[in-house]
């Protein structure tokens, strides 16, 4: 894909360590997560419950979400009306 008539590069090049930083980071708190439901009993079912599903979904949402996406509906709508001209 060519832009402003450089070829733009792919847009996971160059972030080698930052993707294995943000992998290891969000992996250790799903397994945090797993690891607070081993707590669990009968006596006790709130607290393990509540703070393991919060991280874990927290593991998910944030990439997800936040780290999935950076661009805004404008520059979307602009781009899809320049791609069909």
């Amino acid at each position: 894909m060519y832009s402003n008539g450089k070829n733009t590069a792919h847009s996971g090049e160059g972030r080698l360590v930052g993707n294995i930083v943000n992998l290891v980071i969000f992996f250790v708190m799903f397994a945090a997560g797993v690891y607070t439901l081993g707590y669990w009993t009968l006596e006790v079912a709130w607290w393990p419950t509540l703070v393991g599903f919060a991280l874990m979904f927290l593991a998910f949402a944030i990439p997800m979400h936040l780290m999935g996406r950076a661009d805004k509906a404008e520059d979307l709508v602009a781009a899809a009306n320049a791609h069909q001209n």
